[in-house]
């Protein structure tokens, strides 16, 4: 069971932003904002910080896509679109977005309370391979830092491999700093030489 979230919803049907506003607190979420189009979707978003959005995309002003899309751009959340149409371009365009899901009319609770936790998870597995992904990005230009001064220490000082890292290793220890740290010190000292 997916966490109580704090939902933004859209459509243009008044209507439909009524029966979110009844089934979604009654699978125990909160329904922050119920905007009747994209424009009063994305100020609804600024304002309120829903953990999770649900937007029809055929709306007036802004459809859902390009709502969503500036939505995520801010801060990026779950999305998930809703139509009662599926043809093939609306079916890209959707792919293009940022959405989690793609819900067509009508919807019954059943496949919302599948469809909120599935996108909430998907969206946590891409935020966690976005981070992972920084982070082995970060660790692979530490690395060729560290490997190029070990490089400039190995010329200057006419030592082997492991005794230019162990050099480097020392330094950092004694001015507690990191490695990377004391490598790039290594490298501005050559620049200056």
């Amino acid at each position: 069971m997916t966490d109580k979230l704090r939902i933004a919803v859209a459509d243009d049907e008044a209507l439909i932003r009524r029966y979110f506003q009844e089934i979604l607190p009654d699978m125990g979420h909160t329904v922050v904002a119920a905007a009747a189009d994209g424009e009063e979707l994305v100020a609804a978003c600024a304002r309120e910080k829903p953990e999770l959005v649900i937007t029809d995309i055929r709306m007036p002003n802004l459809d859902g896509i390009e709502a969503a899309l500036t939505i995520f751009a801010e801060r990026p959340m779950p999305i998930i679109l809703v139509s009662a149409f599926n043809d093939d371009d609306l079916v890209e365009r959707a792919a293009q977005s940022q959405a989690m899901a793609y819900l067509i009319k009508p919807i019954e609770r059943a496949h919302l309370e599948t469809t909120i936790p599935m996108a909430c998870r998907s969206f946590a597995q891409i935020e966690q391979l976005q981070a992972e992904t920084i982070r082995l990005t970060q660790s692979l230009e530490d690395r060729k830092v560290i490997e190029k001064a070990k490089g400039l220490i190995m010329k200057n000082l006419s030592l082997d491999e492991a005794a230019a890292l162990r050099a480097m290793q020392k330094m950092a220890c004694e001015k507690n700093r990191k490695l990377v740290d004391v490598a790039r010190l290594v490298i501005e000292s050559e620049d200056r030489s």
